[in-house]
């Protein structure tokens, strides 16, 4: 018996073996899938970063909070809004009693915007000894925003 020979596939004229790639209809749908997830996928990573921001500050202004009683267990009193809480790092003139530094470092941290705490003494607020208080995420210039200031309990 005699096998017959399958023939070899033709090639078109003019043309060579077919390289392997992507078009680039196919590139630029990947592109917008790709743009698509980001759409999706960023804001949502943006509110938990501002979220971590909200919360640090909290706990910042707790921290401080505990810092400047123990300063008062010192002193005997709070810092005076003029005194700040520069108090808290340098010996304030005019006290006798004080056992700080209270911070490490040689200043005071900033909330994490990058502003300053606001700190005064005696509070405006009833039942409140100090006010601490961060300007929050939309203060300009350190000056608290019309909402978002995040204040000491």
């Amino acid at each position: 018996m005699h096998v017959a020979e399958k023939p070899a596939p033709r090639r078109a004229a003019g043309r060579g073996t077919r390289e392997a790639g992507f078009t680039l209809l196919e590139i630029l749908v990947v592109i917008a899938i790709l743009g698509l997830l980001i759409g999706l996928v960023a804001p949502a990573a943006l509110r938990q970063l501002g979220g971590a921001k909200v919360s640090v500050a909290k706990q910042s202004i707790e921290r401080l909070g505990s810092v400047l009683d123990l300063y008062k267990l010192d002193v005997g009193s709070y810092p005076t809004t003029e005194q700040g809480l520069e108090a808290l790092v340098e010996r304030p003139t005019g006290v006798s009693v004080w056992n700080g530094p209270y911070l490490k470092g040689d200043k005071v941290q900033q909330d994490p915007w990058n502003h300053p705490f606001i700190y005064r003494a005696p509070s405006s607020r009833r039942n409140h000894d100090y006010d601490l208080c961060s300007g929050g995420p939309n203060a300009v210039n350190g000056e608290p925003g019309a909402e978002g200031m995040l204040c000491n309990n």
